[in-house]
C-alpha cells in the first residue's frame, strides 16, 4: 500500500449507490493521465462537469484525501522514481512532473516528506545526524537530531548494546553525516520527558524522514489523546485507507521517534498490547507511565 493506493476496496460499504464512485473513478483517472499538466480543482471540476464545491466533497469523503492532495501523492510518486531509479537532477525531474522548478519540488518533498527531495534521494546524505545516549524513565535512550529537531529516539537495553541500538536506528539514513554529541541532544530528552512542559506553547520540533505513506500513519499516532489507545483499523481508518491494516501496523513498526509519536498507543484488532520494537515490556511500561501522569 502506498501514497497511490488511496481509494478504500470496499467502496460499497461506503458509497452504496456507486455513484460517487463514477466521479472518483473519472477524477482518479484524469490526475493519472494529466498529472504534468498540474489540473486545478475548478479545472477538473469543468472537465466532468461538477460544481468545483461539490467534486471536492464527494472526493475527499470517498477517497479520505482532496483531489489536490491525490495529485500532490501522484506527482511525489512520479518524482520519487525519477530522482531514484533514472537518477535526473532535481531541475529536470520538476519540469518533468509539471512543476515550475525544484523550489516547488522542495516544498512538495518537505510538507510530504518532512524532508528536502535532495535527501531523500540520497539516504540521508548531506544530511548532519547529531546523537547522543541519555538516562530516561524507561532505560538507556538514544536521541538523534537534524537543524531542524528531533529526527530519532530510541531505547537501548543495557550500556554494552550501544553499538547495536545506534545502527540500527542509523540504518534507515545511511549516507548522513553522524556526529556523537551529547550537548545537542541532552536539551530533547529533558523536554520529552518533563510533563509540565508539555503545552501547545512550547511546540516540540520534530523531523519525520519517511515515505508519504509512513508519514500520514505516524501523523495520525501523534492524533491519539494522551492516556488513550486506538487499534491498526483506527489508524488505517483515519488515514483513509480501512483495508490497509496490515501496512499501517509496518510503518508504525518502523516509527523512528519512540514515545514522542505514541506508537506505544496502537493496539491489535482485539485491543491487546502487540509487538515494539523495543520490547513489549517497555510498552506496558510507558502506557503504565502515562496512566500515572494522566
Amino acid at each position: 500500500m502506498n501514497a497511490l493506493s488511496p481509494v478504500p476496496e470496499t467502496a460499497t460499504d461506503i458509497t452504496p449507490s456507486g455513484e460517487d464512485y463514477a466521479i472518483v473513478k473519472q477524477v482518479i483517472e484524469l490526475i493519472t493521465i494529466d498529472y504534468r499538466e498540474q489540473p486545478s480543482l475548478d479545472a477538473i471540476a469543468a472537465e466532468l462537469g461538477q460544481s468545483p464545491t461539490q467534486l471536492q466533497k464527494v472526493f475527499t469523503r470517498w477517497a479520505g484525501l482532496s483531489p489536490k492532495a491525490f495529485l500532490q501523492a501522484v506527482t511525489l510518486d512520479h518524482a520519487k522514481r525519477l530522482l531514484h531509479q533514472e537518477e535526473l537532477p532535481l531541475l529536470e525531474t520538476s519540469l518533468e512532473v509539471g512543476l515550475s522548478g525544484p523550489s516547488r519540488l522542495h516544498d512538495l518533498f518537505v510538507t510530504h516528506e518532512a524532508m528536502s527531495p535532495g535527501e531523500w534521494k540520497a539516504k540521508g546524505g548531506g544530511l548532519t545526524m547529531r546523537y547522543g545516549f541519555h538516562p530516561s524513565p524507561f532505560g538507556l535512550a538514544l536521541v538523534m537530531v537534524t537543524d531542524r529537531g528531533l529526527a530519532g529516539l530510541a531505547f537501548a537495553d543495557d550500556e554494552g548494546g550501544r553499538d547495536a541500538y545506534f545502527h540500527d536506528m542509523a540504518r534507515r539514513w545511511p549516507n548522513a553525516h553522524y556526529v556523537q554529541d551529547s550537548d545537542a541532544t541532552a536539551p530533547y530528552i529533558s523536554r520529552v520527558f518533563d510533563a509540565r512542559r508539555w503545552a501547545c506553547e512550547e511546540p516540540l520540533r520534530v523531523v519525520l524522514i519517511g515515505s508519504d505513506f509512513q508519514i500520514r500513519v505516524w501523523q495520525s499516532l501523534l492524533k491519539i489523546p494522551f492516556g488513550k489507545a486506538v487499534t491498526y483499523s483506527d489508524v488505517a481508518r483515519d488515514i483513509g485507507q480501512p483495508t490497509a491494516s496490515r501496512a499501517v501496523g509496518a510503518a508504525i513498526g518502523r516509527n523512528p521517534i519512540s514515545f514522542v509519536v505514541p506508537c506505544h498507543r496502537a493496539l491489535g484488532k482485539s485491543g491487546a498490547l502487540t509487538g515494539y520494537h523495543w520490547g513489549l515490556t517497555r510498552k506496558r511500561a510507558i502506557l503504565g507511565w502515562e496512566a500515572g501522569k494522566g
